[in-house]
């Protein structure tokens, strides 16, 4: 079959066969831009018109049993901790998300695809291998998860995701899809798989909107953060245009300083046009700068500080059981 790039009109001959489903974008190997990728398919003649012929006399069904009832299947809830503005605290709500939800008894695969690897030094883990090395299929799921807390597993990130970039940017078509094929294998063994991303946009960003189905972005009460808010949402509208599943379900205001009007004021116009999407807010406290220079989550290392208090309410309402930890 032939397909053309709309940028370059460049056309590439491709095997039907070999691409993977569900693949909805393709790579120009003139200019390099990605495009959706639509196969027009045959359009087949209709069946033949077989006679009418007269109904044959109605023959009674035998009673049937009831149908069982199939057994409930678990669904593994997969959240997105992303916003392309950095420093609005990302990593430290995943982490301590993850954490949260763990201690909440919920079975939780902590995965990091930033480049920078904080999440496991935050959580005191020195893995040898992580997610680039489970894509790579360099180590087997058991090699490359780590069992940081009890219920809480992480997919370490770090220098070596550079490597995977280039990888999936080396894909002609279904470059996007790399890593939910990864992680769609191991997530039901997961109540919650939590997924902390890089600041900026590029190819592993992409891959994660295409893998979660609820987007968390923490937005600092601060204008830049809140313009780079509205500029995510954008990309966030380019990626729903091929796949709907992934949806902004939580948005956390972090920093909040009640000596500040304007962050105030910030907060209140988030309230006012997401409603119930706005999570209550995550105060300025210097407890959780300073855990993870102990390898701890907030949890243990200042159970009654307001960052704690703050990060249990989002749990609470992240699982929807305004009772956990009373």
């Amino acid at each position: 079959m032939i397909i053309t790039c709309p940028h370059c009109e460049k056309q590439h001959n491709i095997d039907e066969k070999r691409i993977p489903p569900n693949v909805k974008m393709a790579r120009c190997q003139g200019c390099g831009q990605q495009f959706p990728l639509e196969i027009n398919k045959p359009v087949e003649p209709p069946a033949a018109t077989k006679p009418a012929t007269a109904p044959a006399a109605p023959v009674p069904s035998p009673p049937s049993a009831a149908a069982p009832t199939p057994a409930a299947s678990k669904t593994t809830r997969r959240i997105g901790v992303s916003l392309s503005k950095g420093g609005v605290g990302k990593t430290t709500t995943s982490v301590n998300l993850a954490a949260g939800l763990a201690l909440a008894g919920k079975k939780v695969l902590l995965v990091d695809t930033d480049t920078q690897g904080q999440s496991s030094f935050m959580l005191g883990v020195k893995a040898k291998g992580g997610l680039t090395e489970l894509v790579t299929e360099e180590l087997s799921p058991q090699e490359a998860i780590v069992e940081a807390r009890p219920n809480l597993w992480i997919l370490s990130g770090g220098k070596s995701l550079a490597g995977l970039k280039r990888l999936i940017d080396r894909k002609d078509y279904g470059g996007e899809l790399t890593l939910a094929q990864a992680l769609s294998a191991i997530e039901k063994d997961y109540d919650y798989v939590v997924v902390d991303t890089s600041p900026g946009w590029d190819p592993l960003t992409v891959n994660v909107l295409f893998y979660v189905n609820e987007l968390l972005i923490p937005v600092s009460l601060e204008v830049m953060s809140i313009q780079g808010f509205g500029e995510f949402l954008k990309s966030i509208a380019s990626i729903q245009k091929y796949r709907k599943e992934v949806q902004l379900q939580y948005i956390l205001p972090t920093f909040r300083d009640m000596r500040i009007k304007k962050g105030s004021e910030f907060l209140e116009q988030l309230e006012k046009i997401y409603g119930e999407k706005v999570c209550a807010p995550i105060r300025y406290n210097v407890r959780l700068s300073e855990a993870p220079a102990y390898g701890q989550t907030i949890y243990e290392f200042a159970p009654g500080s307001n960052g704690a208090q703050d990060y249990r309410d989002l749990i609470r309402k992240v699982t929807g059981e305004p009772n956990l930890f009373t």
